[in-house]
């Protein structure tokens, strides 16, 4: 029987500082969003160090959830199960079984990506998100009710994971999660925070029912609540695995709940979800200086854009420019903003599912091959190009036009160790914040399918990444797992939420610990930073004005905004001849680092 221990002895140093901030005043919504999520404050965290096992995630509860797999003897992807299975309950907003997931796994002889992307109903074409004149439909219109929701993916993914690398039975991973449901959990800042701040989930009767009293004012920090409706749905699952989610009653009630919005009724079937099936994908893995770095394939964008990224900063020698006194240099944001330009324009002209448009030639291969990195790494000058063209590998000459997605998920990232060799990175998602605002047995549906691009083909083509009958639409998500060059010795796991800017973030935790040599940590908390091929984007309030007057001075258009990333890292070190994992979790949200 599993008993949720008390996690003061883990979380004295970093849960009461979050516990203790309010809402800021930017919670309030802009029309200028610079992510999925509002940010909910900011509280400094020391990492934590371990000899045998770790797993960090988004929030207390689902961190120990892992923790307690690990210490049952437990795999990687057991502890990742049992915390995916808490986020559910604790961080509806980010993830949930009734969304998608990508993650990288290795054990020491080879590392696997699996692909649990959301599929596209069998009823769906490139006009589903536009309206009778052929024209894009708003946002709210493509996000709220039953229109935007995909075939869910997380638990077919985790089920053919488990399969190959779990150790404890699946049935136990369910534990936690349905004694957390049962018995209630206190709501946290950042989930009450979410709660004021959005405007549609509670025009959902079940949803408002939920996570609302009967004055229709958000449950408050501390409120203990309980969800019996997902106890049951975890339970059938624990039982039957996966088929119990994607058959008999938990797939109608989704198809039922999806057909029935009263004002915009979705295609999603129990056929189509009853059809879901997980893919195991080649990993992208490319070689940076003494490393290889590996990430997810398409429809990930992700481990493109980063693999671009590195082999630009490669070239362009980025380690140099290392922050000074804990402030970011602005050669450093330059060389990194500029490389996130040319590789934010190639993911937006060649990235989606490769089921459906297949790269000719070498493919993705092309993207990433060092002679093509280095004719783009050229147009790096002193000062920034603002806006960059993609660039036309010599295989990859085609007529495809801009993509017009929203692509901002509303995400959450795991890590995890354990005492066997096997260490993975999981970003897992159900698109915007609270996804479609649709709630069902106890858990929220995804609007993944906004993903896709709203247009379907421009003056130059199609788009890639156009809506089409069981298609994955394309994702920033990262999941990374980085070894020492020519060995299967793991040197860091990370990942992060963010929508389009996770490849920033990521990008930046690489640069942080394999350049500037910082701990995991350490670059979890430099502020954030980069360029989507837009404006050079810089996290608000934490960079030095005279670096930013710098880089005005060199032609950047800067916006400061709240990029409220959700980081997660686990690295390797040795401290005095001991090789040992040290964690990281990122200030801007609720999460923590456990092990032993």
């Amino acid at each position: 029987m599993f008993r949720l221990k008390s996690l003061s002895a883990h979380l004295a140093l970093s849960l009461p500082l979050l516990l203790a901030l309010p809402v800021p005043a930017h919670a309030q919504r802009s029309s200028n969003e610079a992510a999925p999520e509002i940010a909910t404050g900011y509280a400094a965290k020391a990492g934590k160090s371990a000899q045998k096992f770790m797993v960090a995630a988004a929030n207390p509860l689902a961190t120990e959830a892992g923790y307690q797999m690990l210490k049952q003897g437990g795999a990687a992807i057991d502890a990742a199960i049992a915390t995916q299975l808490v986020l559910t309950l604790v961080e509806p907003q980010s993830s949930g079984i009734g969304g998608g997931a990508f993650l990288l796994y290795g054990d020491g002889k080879r590392v696997q990506s699996y692909d649990g992307r959301e599929t596209a109903p069998a009823a769906a074409d490139e006009h589903l998100f536009q309206d009778a004149d052929g024209k894009p439909v708003s946002r709210e219109t493509g996000v709220i009710g039953g229109r935007s929701v995909g075939a869910p993916g997380v638990l077919r993914m985790l089920e053919m994971a488990h399969k190959e690398h779990g150790r404890l039975p699946w049935k136990t991973l369910f534990a936690p999660a349905i004694k957390l449901a049962e018995d209630g959990f206190k709501v946290s800042p950042r989930l009450n925070g979410l709660l004021s701040w959005d405007r549609y989930l509670a025009r959902d009767p079940v949803a408002r029912a939920y996570f609302f009293d009967e004055q229709d004012k958000p449950r408050p920090v501390g409120y203990l609540l309980k969800n019996p409706e997902l106890a049951r749905t975890l339970r059938e699952i624990a039982e039957g695995g996966a088929d119990a989610f994607y058959q008999g009653r938990i797939a109608s009630d989704i198809a039922a709940k999806v057909a029935g919005h009263p004002t915009n009724p979705g295609k999603l079937t129990v056929a189509d979800i009853a059809g879901y099936r997980a893919l195991e994908r080649q990993p992208l893995c490319t070689d940076y200086k003494e490393w290889t770095v590996c990430g997810a394939p398409p429809p990930s964008s992700g481990g493109v854009a980063i693999a671009q990224m590195l082999g630009v900063l490669e070239i362009k020698d980025i380690a140099p420019h290392k922050p000074v006194d804990g402030q970011l240099t602005a050669q450093g944001i330059h060389l990194f903003s500029e490389a996130g330009r040319l590789a934010y324009a190639d993911r937006d002209h060649y990235i989606a599912d490769p089921d459906f448009v297949p790269l000719p030639g070498k493919g993705v291969a092309a993207l990433v091959d060092k002679s093509y990195l280095a004719q783009r790494a050229a147009l790096i000058g002193e000062r920034s190009m603002g806006r960059a063209a993609y660039g036309v590998p010599d295989t990859l000459k085609l007529a495809w036009g801009a993509d017009s997605a929203i692509d901002k998920p509303s995400t959450s990232h795991l890590v995890a160790v354990d005492a066997y060799g096997g260490a993975l990175s999981m970003t897992t998602s159900v698109e915007d914040a609270f996804g479609a605002r649709q709630m069902v047995d106890g858990f929220l549906l995804n609007n993944q399918l906004t993903d896709f691009s709203f247009d379907s083909r421009d003056a130059d083509g199609p788009i890639a990444n156009r809506v089409q009958a069981g298609k994955r639409p394309r994702s920033a998500m990262s999941p990374t797992l980085v070894f020492r060059k020519g060995t299967q010795e793991l040197a860091l796991a990370a990942g992060s939420p963010g929508g389009a800017t996770i490849i920033n973030y990521v990008a930046k935790v690489l640069v942080g610990t394999l350049d500037w040599q910082l701990d995991v940590q350490q670059a979890i908390s430099l502020p954030n930073f980069g360029s989507r091929n837009g404006p050079t984007e810089l996290e608000k309030g934490r960079i030095a004005p005279e670096v930013i007057e710098q880089l005005k001075a060199r032609g950047h258009q800067i916006r400061e905004s709240e990029f409220n990333s959700g980081l997660q890292g686990i690295q390797r070190r040795v401290v005095n001849g001991k090789a040992e994992w040290f964690g990281g979790a990122d200030p801007r949200r609720e999460g923590v680092v456990l092990g032993d």
